[in-house]
């Protein structure tokens, strides 16, 4: 952790100085502020954690509770996630207090005796190692507390102002109102519950669920349909006989399907308990279904075993539907590039599918990020108004492929073993399609923000589009082996990876003239984007991996680009300087030439280009694309 740069800190370090709105925040909502955040759940709560980060941006969030989600109804965090809560700073306590899953055991009829169910099958979790970080299980609500407590403990001191529920919204299109969203609001918790009020907003941000009064206030809709099929859902505290209680399961028996989960703390199990098909005119009696039903259900497909509940923490009766919006902001297709988006929606609010494959909170949250720190870069003259037109496009994409994986998902959780194509076809499936549900399958299209991949060659590890891939490499100040991607911070800056040639550090190479044209040239991004009193590395971080090894060299005879001053004192910055660990070369686990090449990586982690070495003019011109000019 890099925290003396302004000076000795002997304080918690986490806790960063507030700055910009962040000093002196108000307690009551203001009448005008930059974004109005509605919804503290999973996306809403990351996207003020990252725009905690941009102090000078007035960020707000209100939420109908009037304090913190006591019981989450999402628990399965995928490692997608737990890279961004890297990224955020509170991967490892998530993961301390988590159920890891490690395997996932498949039980079905038995053939001698098809009422009861046997084991037919265990497969490991993360059976192609598509990630270092492991396959959780948490409480939604301690998710949402660390994301809090990060967004409270950044410069921007941004913490939820609870109980106030959003009504409607309408938008000013005459382009002549600095705030043109106004926000009608009504306190329903505290010495003001009841009063309503108008506030003024220049974005906001929809994070409001399935019922989303935002997003029925810019005219979307979810549209789709209903699998006509119910699941009942319960956390409970039991005893049983049945061995694979606190082990992941897909349970296929005569009497209906379960998927069990373990949960974190010991004892605490999810079951998803099949319901079986609903009538089309059921009109939703299903959800009357008691806990006693449920339970005497999940004892039936658990035949010979049994299930003795002790305490019920949690449970629900809901019908699997797929519904999605056309469009996740507030312009038509007709208006799209000539008017600027306003209102945005994310998570439930415009995407709704099973809770089976454990996608509802970990997509959200990308969701939350990816509007977040485009919002950040456009409100603090970072990057143009064009950059937010880029959240719709990108994310509605992925969400239609996590649909399309769900239906058929679901549709096979709930299909009997014996009408499936093969007796392992489902964990066959399971296996197949790991890296989907894990989160790795997103792949941004080209955009201003996205290059194509002409030159994806000179680094085929990372695909362009795709989640920025870790890889260990040596530190080279203190030759700590570190995760290169788990030093990417959440602070809404790019990041540019140089991997050097195979020259030695003390020769005039390709890189040396790289960085000096990096450092002087007017057209070099850390020069002309650049704002007076800023620090080099304030809006691109610069990082060098060489493929020498960390003894044949030192900090100070790496160019002054890659080890820049940073903070008040002007401190030379040497810890973005890395070499390669010989047993385990990251050019050859990421398949990088070693002729060298340049990464690009967005703020949220995604590659944006792969370019060559000597490419001063492919770095100047993505820059010039995605970043404002200094005014």
């Amino acid at each position: 952790m890099h925290f003396h740069h302004n000076g000795y800190v002997s304080i918690d370090p986490r806790v960063e100085f507030p700055a910009g709105y962040g000093e002196n925040r108000s307690e009551e909502l203001p009448d005008e502020m930059d974004v109005l955040i509605v919804g503290s759940g999973p996306a809403g709560m990351i996207a003020a954690a990252q725009l905690s980060q941009f102090p000078d941006v007035n960020t707000r969030l209100i939420e109908r509770r009037d304090g913190r989600l006591p019981l989450g109804q999402a628990d399965g965090i995928q490692a997608r996630s737990v890279e961004t809560f890297q990224a955020f700073e509170f991967a490892e306590e998530l993961i301390r207090e988590a159920y890891h899953l490690t395997e996932m055991c498949f039980w079905k009829p038995d053939p001698q005796n098809p009422q009861n169910i046997i084991r037919t099958a265990r497969t490991p979790d993360d059976p192609n190692n598509i990630s270092e970080f492991p396959h959780l299980i948490v409480n939604q609500a301690r998710v949402l507390d660390y994301f809090r407590e990060f967004a409270e403990r950044s410069p921007g001191r941004i913490t939820p102002d609870y109980g106030i529920e959003f009504l409607s919204l309408d938008i000013d299109k005459d382009g002549t109102n600095e705030y043109p969203v106004s926000v009608h609001l009504r306190y329903v918790a505290g010495e003001r519950a009841g009063e309503e009020r108008t506030v003024c907003a220049k974005y906001v941000v929809g994070c409001d669920g399935a019922r989303s009064g935002v997003r029925k206030s810019i005219g979307r809709t979810l549209t789709g349909m209903s699998a006509n099929h119910a699941w009942g859902v319960m956390d409970v505290l039991a005893n049983t006989d049945f061995p694979d209680m606190h082990t992941k399961c897909a349970i296929s028996s005569k009497h209906g399907s379960i998927l069990h989960i373990p949960r974190e703390g010991g004892h605490l199990v999810r079951m998803y308990i099949d319901l079986g098909e609903v009538p089309e005119d059921d009109n939703h009696r299903v959800r009357e279904t008691t806990i006693e039903q449920i339970i005497d259900r999940a004892n039936a497909i658990l035949t010979p075993y049994s299930l003795d509940v002790k305490q019920v923490a949690w449970h629900s009766v809901y019908e699997v539907g797929h519904r999605l919006t056309d469009h996740f902001d507030d312009v038509n297709p007709d208006d799209r590039g000539a008017v600027c988006p306003r209102v945005f929606i994310t998570g439930d609010a415009c995407h709704t599918h099973s809770a089976k494959a454990g996608q509802g909170m970990n997509v959200s949250m990308q969701d939350g990020w990816n509007i977040a720190w485009k919002l950040g870069q456009v409100l603090s003259g970072r990057a143009p108004s064009s950059l937010l037109d880029t959240y719709s496009g990108e994310r509605q994409e992925i969400a239609k492929n996590l649909i399309d994986f769900d239906k058929e998902w679901s549709t096979l959780m709930a299909t009997p073993a014996d009408q499936l194509p093969d007796p392992a076809y489902l964990e066959n499936f399971y296996v197949k399609t790991a890296e989907f549900p894990a989160g790795f399958m997103t792949e941004y299209q080209p955009s201003m923000i996205t290059s194509t991949a002409e030159h994806q060659n000179l680094a085929t590890g990372f695909p362009i589009g795709k989640r920025f891939r870790s890889a260990e490499v040596m530190r080279r100040l203190d030759a700590y082996v570190r995760h290169l991607g788990h030093e990417h911070k959440a602070d809404g800056r790019y990041r540019l990876y140089v991997f050097a040639d195979d020259a030695p550090v003390q020769e005039k190479s390709t890189v040396d003239t790289l960085a000096e044209k990096l450092l002087h040239d007017p057209r070099s991004p850390f020069v002309q984007f650049r704002k007076e009193g800023d620090d080099i590395s304030t809006l691109i971080e610069p990082n060098v991996i060489y493929q020498s090894e960390y003894t044949t060299f030192t900090c100070p005879e790496v160019p002054e680009i890659f080890r820049p001053p940073v903070g008040e004192l002007g401190l030379d910055y040497w810890e973005k300087i890395y070499s390669v660990i010989p047993e385990n070369n990251i050019f050859d686990v990421r398949g990088i030439s070693k002729d060298g090449a340049v990464v690009i990586v967005r703020p949220d982690q995604y590659v944006a280009a792969v370019l060559p070495l000597n490419d001063f003019e492919g770095i100047c011109a993505y820059f010039e694309g995605a970043l404002a000019p200094v005014k």
